[in-house]
């Protein structure tokens, strides 16, 4: 059987965190035996459509934070909007 790919690892692992919980990038690194790769996983999920069913927006920063940057385009906005929405409110992590 073929390893699975490091993103489709991280899509899994997101995909268990359940509604109304966070996780952070280190943490789903740690669950899919990837130590000290949190940064890899967020490029993972960076490479997502918004339209797929993976709950991205789940996963924030060792802070508690969601993460700002110009290279999200927008999405980091999007992020606080869907949590908003399932009743989880964040602070943004401005850099």
């Amino acid at each position: 059987m073929p390893k699975k790919s490091f993103d489709l690892r991280v899509y899994e692992a997101v995909s268990q965190i359940l509604f109304g919980q966070v996780a952070t990038y280190g943490q789903i690194a740690d669950l899919i035996g990837a130590y000290g790769c949190a940064r890899q996983g967020g490029w993972s999920l960076r490479r997502l459509t918004l339209s797929l069913k993976i709950p991205w927006h789940r996963v924030i920063n060792a802070k508690g934070r969601i993460s700002m940057t110009i290279n999200r385009h927008d999405t980091d906005w999007i992020q606080g909007d869907l949590l908003k929405h399932k009743g989880i409110v964040l602070a943004m992590n401005e850099k």
